[in-house]
Order: structure tokens, then sequence, then C-alpha cells
């Protein structure tokens, strides 16, 4: 104890300390805690004598109370000799044994002494006292998400179309559709968070300057210029894979220029304007490692990648060509929806019957597209989707179609198989409905079920939409890109989410929900109560979808203790997400949301494991936890 002693006797120099004072040496021994937990041991603590003010035992009591859990206590021992000191050996047993980390030797277990152990001369004996104990099993190491996921670990040398992309829609936008305003933070906070594709609405402005925002509509609006140089700044703060910048034209030919000028004039040796390697490989993509520190334009492209070449060593300014594409083709006609008066039901009713009877043939719209901005596009060409079938004959593998998420649903109902074997070869990328009025999401998971890259949701919305997205791209190191399983990637599969048959690898999971620790209190409470209760949700193919309850316990989000265990069959791990939700019972029929954590099944962790919890936003919640014990097979 001459450890703690000494490390808390400078702050009691001066006599007793306060709340302010407490805080403060928590924090300079680097212990997490919510005030309002702490307020509440504090209180306990000076009730059993008067005064604001605690002594050095005082203190001790209170690090103890917010510290030294039961339930890590309770394993402590197990493995301890003596019940105070764990040697080096024991701590191995404990890694083999609880951990299941079978490649663990004792060097792996000194690793561990050396980095956690706070106290000198345990530490020199090679043991580990309770107070390193607690430092480990509270550390990155102990976490649910398997730390070899925490960097890029999957081969990167694939065709691009073989990854899932971290993808936004209407990235300017910072709330919703109609009135909210545009922002360039909504590209600053998209990129941090690691995002690969980026959508740009791009308008005439006035000096012959294109701005970005919400066409027809009241949001506000950005230069283009001002957006290019954000992305210039943050591209591959968070990634060093390619960026793509999928540009929703609507610019006459001559902003168009100044487009073209200022992508060029702004990323310089970023932007990619020619085939890597000076020749065109068109039976496949470049892979995500050969793209590194690019920047891809997607956008509509006149002629052939060679025309584009041999423009190139020209000079050419103010031309410009037409392509011809119909009313329906940009994403605007379905995503940006003019300010209509509202229509009846039945004018609904009867409009939906309409679509899905053969549509009459669109107006052909011309567009113009100027040479400038067209020849920057090279392996992300925008071509409008006609059918699968069409697609097999005529597209090319740089070309991607845009789909519409209600297009797109009924697609994947009507025919699985053939919407797979189109996304093995093309990038396919889904864009919510201009219904949304209010920028809400869509559920990504029935579009990475049949292989969509590019599922592009409003980053800007939290929910359960946008948790699954950042829980996804958790893995492979955050960095935006990750490999589709195998069945998504061969052009000869014959997998569907609803018929997976020889595909599935059945796993046999358990988990032990065991306690939660500095849970978020209620916001109905006075004080740091709640009535926690936690659901466990699988999220994947079909016949994976699944969620379960734990009990409520009353008013103690302290530390609540569940001990229950939950088992789940999983047909298809490789696409399914788990994810965590803590929630205070209101009422029998209203549960406040008090923070969650998603992640993708693969990338789950055995043995006894913290699961740290994120904010209705995705922020960590720093001293917040739930702790269990996992196990599969």
């Amino acid at each position: 104890h001459t450890w703690f002693w000494n490390l808390i006797q400078n702050d009691f120099k001066t006599g007793n300390i306060d709340f302010e004072g407490c805080m403060r040496l928590l924090e300079k021994m680097q212990i997490p805690f919510d005030e309002d937990h702490l307020k509440h041991i504090f209180k306990k603590t000076i009730d059993k004598h008067t005064g604001d003010i605690i002594s050095m035992e005082d203190f001790r009591a209170i690090y103890r109370a917010l510290v030294h859990r039961p339930e890590f206590e309770e394993l402590f021992k197990a493995y301890s000799t003596d019940g105070k000191i764990l040697p080096d050996g024991q701590l191995l047993k404990f890694l083999v044994k609880e951990q299941f980390q079978t490649e663990a030797n004792e060097t792996t277990a000194l690793e561990i002494i050396m980095k956690y152990e706070p106290i000198d001369e345990v530490r020199t004996k090679r043991m580990m006292s309770f107070e390193g104990f607690i430092r480990y099993m509270n550390s990155e190491e102990c976490s649910i998400f398997k730390s070899q996921h925490r960097s890029v670990y999957q081969d990167m040398n694939h065709p691009l179309c073989d990854y899932f992309i971290s993808s936004s829609h209407n990235t300017y936008l910072i709330a919703d559709q109609l009135m909210g305003p545009s922002h360039l933070w909504g590209y600053t906070s998209a990129l941090l968070k690691g995002c690969r594709c980026l959508e740009i609405d791009c308008w005439d402005g006035n000096n012959n300057e294109p701005i970005v925002y919400h066409g027809h509509t009241l949001t506000s609006r950005i230069p283009f210029r001002s957006v290019i140089r954000v992305i210039d700044k943050y591209a591959f703060m968070s990634s060093a894979y390619p960026l793509v910048l999928s540009l929703e034209n609507h610019c006459s030919p001559k902003q168009q220029e100044v487009m073209a000028d200022c992508l060029k004039s702004i990323l310089g040796d970023k932007l990619l304007s020619s085939p890597i390697g000076g020749e065109i490989d068109m039976t496949r993509l470049p892979s995500p490692e050969a793209l590194k520190f690019k920047v891809l334009i997607k956008n509509k492209k006149v002629g052939t990648l060679e025309q584009s070449l041999l423009r190139m060593e020209e000079e050419y300014h103010g031309e410009t060509e037409e392509v011809s594409g119909s009313e329906s083709d940009s994403e605007s006609s379905e995503d940006t929806l003019p300010l209509q008066p509202g229509r009846s039901p039945s004018k609904r009713r009867a409009e939906r019957k309409s679509s899905l009877l053969p549509q009459k043939k669109p107006k052909v719209r011309r567009t113009k597209i100027a040479l400038a901005l067209s020849d920057l596009v090279v392996y992300t060409k925008s071509q409008k989707f006609v059918s699968f079938d069409h697609s097999l004959q005529h597209q090319q593998c740089y070309e991607n179609n845009s789909i519409g998420e209600s297009y797109a649903r009924k697609l994947l109902r009507a025919s699985a198989r053939e919407f797979i074997s189109h996304t093995t070869r093309f990038i396919t990328r889904i864009y919510p409905k201009g219904t949304r009025m209010s920028s809400s999401n869509y559920n990504p998971q029935e579009f990475w079920n049949v292989g969509c890259q590019m599922v592009a949701l409003n980053f800007q919305t939290p929910g359960t939409q946008m948790e699954l997205q950042d829980g996804k791209f958790l893995d492979n190191g955050g960095c935006g890109y990750v490999l589709k399983p195998e069945f998504l990637r061969d052009r000869n599969t014959t997998f569907t989410p609803r018929n997976v048959g020889g595909y599935s690898k059945p796993m046999s999971l358990s988990i032990r929900l065991i306690s939660g620790h500095q849970l978020p209190p209620s916001s109905m409470s006075k004080t740091n109560k709640a009535d926690p209760i936690v659901q466990i949700e699988i999220y994947g193919v079909p016949e994976d979808q699944t969620r379960k309850k734990s009990s409520v316990i009353k008013s103690n989000a302290l530390c609540p203790k569940w001990n229950e265990t939950f088992s789940f069959n999983i047909q298809v791990p490789e696409l399914a997400m788990i994810r965590f939700c803590v929630e205070d019972e209101v009422s029998l029929v209203n549960n406040e949301f008090l923070g969650q954590y998603t992640l993708p099944v693969t990338s789950l962790n055995t043995g006894y494991r913290k699961i740290p919890l994120l904010s209705k936003e995705g922020v960590k919640l720093e001293s917040a936890s739930l702790f269990a014990h996992v196990w599969y097979y």
C-alpha cells in the first residue's frame, strides 16, 4: 500500500481535499470516471462524517469503490496463489484458459506485466498485483473488438469492386435535406471517420464559381472550391486508400471547366487523371493498394478512355460534347424532389401501381459535358443502370451504377442472384430515396448482403443504420475498405441471402453478460440512477436476424450485475454484425437510449471482454462499459 500512499500524499500535503481535488487526483491517476457516479460515491463517503472534504483514508475508499470491481477480483483470486499476487506463470494460464489466447507464451505474459503493473517492486519480480490486473482488464487488449482487426490486415490487392467501401450521401449536409445548412464540416467529419466515397452536388454559382448545395431546396450553399480545399487537406488523414468523389453535376459546361481546373490545381498529384501505369487494362479494375493516396472522380464521361488519353496530349478548352441521358437518369430526379404539394393517398396509390407497369419512354435530355471534366474520369464512370442483363452484355468494368434504395430493394427481392452476379463485376452505389426529407437512413445490411460496394448513408443522421455503418468499417483498421466474403466476389457464385446453401459456415456464439460499469444515468434521474436493460441484436442474412433482451436491473447505473447467458446460431458469420444496446427502462412501453456498441461478428474477441459504449452521436463514453464473457466455435 506504500505505492498508493506515495502516489497521493502530495495532494494531501496541505490537508484534506474537496470534490474538485478528488476529481483532479483521479485524473492524474488516469482513472476514467463519470461525474454523477463519482459525486454519489463521494457523498456516501462524507455522509459518515460532517463537512465537504475527505482524508487520505476516505480517498482510498472512493478509489476502491470506483476501481476495485468484485467481478475482476473473483477472476484475479481464481488464479492468484495468495490472493494478492499473480506470478507470470499464472497470468499465462489465465490468458490461455480464459482468454483463449492459445498462442500466448511467457513473453506475452511478461509484456503485459511490464505494460500494466504500476507497482515497481511487484513488476521487477515478474508478477502482477490486483492493481495491474485491473489496468489490464480495462485496456484495449481486453476489448471485445479483436486487436488484429485494428490495423489493415486484409489483402488490398483485389480489384476495387471486391470491397465494401464506406460511402456517404449528400456529404455537404449536416442536418435535413430541405432547409438545413450545408457545411464544410460534413466533409471533414466524414473523412475523419474513414469515409472513402463523398458526394458533391454541383450547381452554377455567381461570378463563374460553382456552388454545392441540395438543388431546388432551401439548404445553404458553399463554394465548390472550398469543398475541394477541405478534401485536399483531410483526404488521407484516416486512410491511405483511394478516395472517390461522386459528382452530381448540374453545372453548365463553362462552370464544369472551372470545376476541372479546381480539381487539378488544388488536388495536384493526388488527382488520378490517367490510368495507372499508363496503360488501360479493360478486363479488371485496379486495387486499393495500387490507387493509394489517389482521388478518383466519379461522373458521366464522354467516349472512351483511349480518346481521353489522346486528347490529353493536345490543349483543348471550351470544348463540350453531349451525352444523352433521360430525365430519370441522374440521381437528381429521384434524389432531389422539388417541394411539391402533398398528393392524395389515392393518387399516390395510382402512382405506385404505375411504377410497376412498363414505363413510357422518359424524355431524353441531352446533357452537355465539358471534355476537361469528362477526361478526369478514369475508373469510376457513372453509367445509367438499365437491367442486369444489359450490364452483363454492354457494361465495362470501369462503369458504375447508382441505384435508388426503393428500386434496389425491388431488384434484390425479385432477382437476388442476378444482383449478386452484377456486384461481383461492377461497383454499385445505393443511395437514400428522395422522400427522406429529414435525412433519415435505410438499413444498409440488406444491400451489403447482395455485395453492393457503395451503400451511401446520411452520415449526419445518428441511429441504428449509422451504427451498423460505423461498426462494419471499424474492421480492417478503419481504412474504409473491407474485403467482401469470397461468395460475394466469385462470379459463378450461387449464394443468395435467402438461400445460403453450401455457403453457410454455422457459428455457435455464446455471450454471458456479466455486468455494467458507470453507465450513463437516466435523463430522468436527479442523481446517478437508471434501470438498465441490454439488448443484443444480430444483423445479417434474413435467417440470422435476431434480438435478445436481458432483464432490467432496478436503479443501478454504477455497477449493475446480470450474469445472464445468450446463445446465437449464426449461419453466415462473414456478413453478420452484432449490436449491444443499453437502454433505461422508463416505462413498460418506453426505453431511453444510454449507449451502444456495434461490430462485425468475425471481429469478436473470445474470453472475458470489455464492451466500450458510444453515445447516440457515435462518441466514445470514456467511463462507461459492459463486461461479458464471449465464446464461439
